[in-house]
């Protein structure tokens, strides 16, 4: 069994809401209750945390060891593209992540075609939708069942 952090940024709180056609209907809470589901089926165990506060998700992160947390999914959302700080925070903590975004970012404004994160995710998953969440997980399981 390991335990999976689920960390969101700015206006993910908004989802359902926020933008439909480029982020979907789907809240945030719907997605972190079917990603609980699915780590437990599994035998993992997750908790989600999101924050429109860079320096509240670089605490998570801080935290994440002493918590035996073994893997990380992360949508940094708009810190995407500005946060060196919260980039620094998962390097130096070390625990493997995959970075998801609801839209595609490559298909968007060219200031957000840019990743503080991507070289160093594990994988990135973009413009799925809620569906890019279960594809992390999946992800994250398979990983953690090959160690």
């Amino acid at each position: 069994m390991a335990n999976i952090l689920v960390l969101n940024g700015p206006n993910l709180n908004l989802l359902g809401s926020r933008e439909p056609a480029h982020y979907g209907r789907t809240t945030l809470a719907d997605i972190d209750q079917h990603l609980q589901h699915l780590a437990s089926q599994a035998g993992h165990t997750l908790s989600s945390q999101q924050s429109n506060a860079e320096s509240e998700l670089v605490e998570y992160v801080h935290h994440a060891p002493g918590e035996d947390v073994a893997f990380i999914i992360i949508n940094p959302a708009a810190f995407t593209h500005t946060s060196i700080a919260l980039r620094d925070a998962l390097s130096a903590v070390a625990i493997p992540f995959i970075e998801v975004h609801l839209s595609n970012v490559h298909a968007r404004e060219a200031f957000r075609q840019h990743s503080y994160f991507s070289d160093l995710a594990v994988g990135v998953i973009s413009g799925l939708g809620a569906q890019g969440y279960e594809l992390a997980l999946d992800a994250v399981i398979r990983k953690l069942s090959n160690h």
